[in-house]
């Protein structure tokens, strides 16, 4: 993705559905997987959007079924959010206002950094590098909006 597309309000363009891929690369062993599903945002009773993302996920020729639920909250500058966990816990800022983000997670032994592009109103990327003592991946995930 080269240009980016600015959002002036990220709550506002996430609303609703998105065909969602994403690849998973295990630097060290050179291991790859894929998920292919759905995320939907819906709104939350008192502001905010449930980021609810559902499909499959196949790892070493295995497939299963996966899902994760965030929380994605209105962010201290207007136009922003602040991303949690389903139980509440911080995950990461996010602002979309120039079309690119860039943003870090520590989790344990691990840190997570995270890139989030917008190509045009249809048209997402997240690429997420986790490096550390537990962990060396690389995931890419990109969104079409549907309907």
């Amino acid at each position: 993705m080269g240009e980016f597309w600015p959002v002036a309000d990220v709550l506002a363009h996430l609303a609703g559905a998105w065909r969602v891929e994403r690849t998973v690369r295990d630097l060290a062993s050179g291991a790859e997987g894929r998920f292919a599903g759905v995320t939907v945002f819906v709104p939350l009773d008192g502001g905010g959007l449930l980021h609810e993302e559902s499909g499959t996920f196949t790892w070493q020729g295995a497939t299963r079924a996966a899902t994760r639920t965030l929380r994605f909250l209105p962010g201290s500058v207007r136009g922003t959010a602040d991303v949690r966990f389903a139980d509440g816990r911080p995950f990461h800022d996010l602002d979309l206002r120039s079309g690119r983000h860039v943003t870090d997670h520590p989790c344990s032994a691990d840190l997570y950094r995270g890139e989030f592009t917008v190509a045009d109103p249809d048209h997402w990327r997240t690429v997420w590098r986790v490096g550390g003592l537990a962990k060396d991946l690389l995931l890419t995930t990109d969104y079409v909006r549907e309907g």
